[in-house]
């Protein structure tokens, strides 16, 4: 009898032993998927600085007013962010950065440590891996340090770097408005910091500066310069940990007596009393505003001297944001580098106390939101947005109320703002489909009427070709140079005013943006099958050549013809009409990606980059393209391009991204496509189908509220769709809304390695 319990005990057990064993497995494998990861290890920043990406390399923290980082020698174009991974040399590190534009800006407020000689000059650019290129007189009478990347150190909220020429190591971090210098002097010489704000980058050019030493370890001043941004006008707050014992100002490189100094080329170089190994901290507080709101904002942000609690504090900032998605792939460097890409900007733009300088030069205050500058908007309404409404849920009022204050100071919404100015780059007014989208997705913490009177009397001004519209019903060719790009663009705004118009009942105005929303057709050429430039009097532009390319003196921005035909995001299901039916279209598009012939003209933009045929994923008219096929019904089509697009163009490498990172926008389009759907028309909610290139993603949208989609078999090989389930039902569109997102819940999509050509074939299927 005891030898039958003493069984059925151990047979009871064995039961428990092995329900444990299958409980810790399971739940092994589902901690791969579950939110308590270390995200930032997963995070690259030297992705995409090498090449064409121009991406911002150095410290802030998600969203922060303050990126500082090292400044190289200006080279041109690839240095547009201050710094590009083929260069080793080191200028100093500034405190204001652009990340993946292609004009070049800011780069404000040069710190340098340093030992010996002053010297107040930097070099001009040479290929200094090829010494012969610079002189070495050159090189020992001006400031700046050789250094190699095996002596980088780049992490979220971190950079550190050794200066060959100095024997010193820069270490780096920040806080929102506040950036953090740690110095470490190997030799036992007098350390010594430059301080230079005569130099930006680009076309910047000070115009007033001010350095004025206001105790024993405290400066202040201001920067203010004009380049892409006309009138900026920056101050600054700096904390040293250590005594100045020395402080010689200067005028370019005239000596300049007393305490405090105004010109446009102020430098200072700061001496301290050091032994060996010593350190010297410094705390910078950059303010729009005033000198004092810069104190302030040290005050507020960092108080004390303890570098590595700062450091500690932005890996936590960016673990947080990060861990918002969390994916089970191969490709998490990619994934999560292109992530943390899309949270460099906007940037924060008051002062801990509100105030902040409005477009109109004035202060004001930002009472019941933050807000926001850098918006590139022209990049980044098409995908980055999107990917705002589901990631970052408490941001969109508040960018949408910077826009507002923005319209009320300028007279129109943004096209692209930068520290209070406007400048106007690229074409179309498109905060609009921001606005749009934000309000059709239910953020309403703003004044509706009000950005609905902003946005019609944006798109009814008369700047920039609108003013013809009403009169011939199109943008005459011979009136302004990328007639055909603006047209489009503004037909895209257009559309969504009317969405929005309809939905509040402003029946007149729904009609009126409706009529031109369709304007778009205007420009579609029948017989050659793509979007042509045409004059006052309604003939085309001759000669035509869709390879044609030329900056500015086409009827394109930065493309051709080609890769223009497309640009009709809000009206898929009008433009295959055009094009005479779904197999025109889809032999079309076909063409476009598998076009043998190189494009033509004498002066190619070079942002014309990552081609695939005459597509182009480096600019952004035509990241929706690949997934056009799914409305004429051949999902199987986008799948193939979409997972060619996602491994050719984005690797972990310097030179992994194939065109400008554009402030977000190249990344999050890598972002939504990795997880298999992307938002064609960018302000309707839906958001069509591709092909996973990640296993699993689990979206938290909010607390209690997770999608979650699973690639099942998903690999190399198996790009395709066979079928898909949504919360355990067969789910046959090839598409997903925003509504199932934040709702919550799971999407399987079966994957395989031939094409299933029935999956949203059916047209009651498409995506309208």
């Amino acid at each position: 009898m005891l030898l039958m319990k003493s069984k059925k005990i151990i047979f009871a057990l064995s039961i428990v032993i092995g329900l444990v064993v299958v409980l810790v497995y399971s739940l092994g494998k589902k901690e791969k998927i579950k939110r308590n990861d270390t995200y930032t290890q997963y995070v690259d920043p030297l992705i995409g600085s090498g090449g064409h990406g121009h991406v911002f390399v150095g410290a802030n923290v998600p969203f922060g007013f303050v990126q500082l980082g090292p400044t190289q020698l200006d080279g041109g174009w690839d240095w547009c962010s201050g710094y590009n991974y083929s260069s080793n040399v080191i200028a100093g590190f500034t405190h204001t950065h652009l990340s993946g534009t292609g004009c070049a800006d800011l780069n404000d407020i040069l710190l340098l440590p340093f030992t010996g000689k002053t010297n107040l000059t930097q070099a001009s650019y040479h290929d200094l891996k090829n010494p012969e290129s610079a002189t070495k007189e050159e090189l020992e009478n001006s400031y700046g340090s050789l250094f190699t990347h095996k002596n980088e150190v780049v992490k979220p909220g971190y950079y550190g770097v050794f200066l060959d020429r100095y024997k010193i190591k820069a270490e780096l971090t920040a806080s929102e408005r506040v950036g953090f210098h740690k110095y470490s002097f190997k030799q036992n010489d007098q350390a010594r910091i430059l301080l230079d704000l005569s130099n930006g980058l680009g076309e910047d050019v000070s115009t007033a500066c001010l350095i004025k030493k206001t105790g024993s370890k405290t400066l202040v001043g201001y920067r203010n310069s004009k380049g892409w941004a006309k009138d900026q006008r920056l101050f600054f707050a700096m904390e040293f940990s250590e005594v100045i014992s020395g402080i010689a100002l200067y005028d370019s490189i005239a000596m300049v007596k007393g305490f405090q100094s105004k010109g446009k080329k102020i430098k200072a170089v700061l001496d301290f009393k050091t032994k060996k190994g010593n350190q010297i901290l410094v705390k910078v507080g950059l303010s729009p505003v005033s000198t004092e709101n810069a104190i302030e904002n040290i005050k507020a942000e960092i108080p004390d001297w303890d570098f590595h609690k700062i450091v500690d504090k932005a890996d936590k900032k960016w673990n947080t944001e990060l861990s918002k998605i969390v994916v089970d792939a191969d490709t998490k460097k990619v994934f999560y580098t292109s992530l943390y890409h899309t949270m460099i900007a906007p940037s924060i733009y008051n002062d801990v106390n509100g105030d902040y300088q409005g477009a109109d030069k004035k202060t004001h205050k930002a009472t019941g939101f933050t807000n926001y500058t850098t918006f590139s908007l022209w990049d980044t309404y098409r995908a980055l947005h999107p990917l705002y409404t589901i990631i970052q849920e408490d941001k969109i009022n508040d960018i949408i109320q910077s826009f507002l204050a923005i319209y009320d100071q300028q007279g129109r919404l943004p096209v692209w703002h930068l520290m209070s100015n406007e400048t106007d780059c690229m074409v179309g007014n498109h905060s609009i489909p921001v606005i749009v989208d934000a309000y059709f997705k239910g953020y309403r913490g703003y004044d509706v009427e009000h950005a609905f009177e902003a946005m019609k009397k944006t798109a009814t001004s008369d700047r920039r070709g609108l003013d013809y519209l009403n009169k011939i019903q199109h943008i005459p060719a011979e009136s302004i140079n990328g007639s055909v790009a603006i047209a489009l663009e503004y037909a895209i705004d257009d559309w969504c005013i009317a969405q929005m118009a309809k939905d509040m009942k402003k029946i007149d105005d729904y009609a009126y943006f409706t009529k031109r929303a369709e304007l778009y057709k205007e420009y579609f050429d029948k017989t050659t099958g793509f979007m042509r430039g045409k004059k006052k009097d309604g003939k085309w532009t001759e000669p035509f050549n869709p390879l044609y390319s030329d900056y500015d003196k086409t009827d394109y921005v930065e493309g051709n013809a080609w890769q223009y035909a497309w640009l009709v995001p809000q009206d898929p299901m009008g433009l295959i009409a055009l094009f005479g039916g779904d197999e025109n279209f889809t032999t079309k598009l076909d063409a476009l990606f598998d076009h043998k012939e190189k494009m033509a003209g004498p002066a190619i933009p070079i942002d014309i980059s990552g081609l695939m045929g005459q597509y182009a994923h480096g600019n952004e008219p035509g990241h929706h393209i690949p997934y056009l096929y799914v409305y004429a019904g051949k999902q199987w089509k986008t799948a193939k391009r979409v997972r060619d697009i996602l491994e050719q163009f984005y690797t972990a490498k310097p030179d992994g991204i194939c065109g400008n990172e554009d402030v977000g926008q190249m990344s999050a389009w890598y972002v939504l496509s990795s997880m298999g759907f992307y938002a064609v028309n960018p302000a309707n909610g839906i958001y069509v189908l591709g092909s996973p290139s990640v296993n699993e993603a689990v979206i938290h949208y909010k607390a209690g509220i997770s999608f979650k989609m699973k690639a099942v078999n998903n690999s190399k090989t198996n790009v395709y769709i066979q079928k898909a389930e949504y919360n355990g039902k067969p789910y046959t569109k090839p598409y997903i809304t925003h509504n199932m997102i934040v709702k919550g819940g799971e999407l399987k999509l079966f994957m395989g390695n031939k094409p299933k050509i029935e999956f949203g074939k059916k047209e009651e299927d498409r995506p309208k």
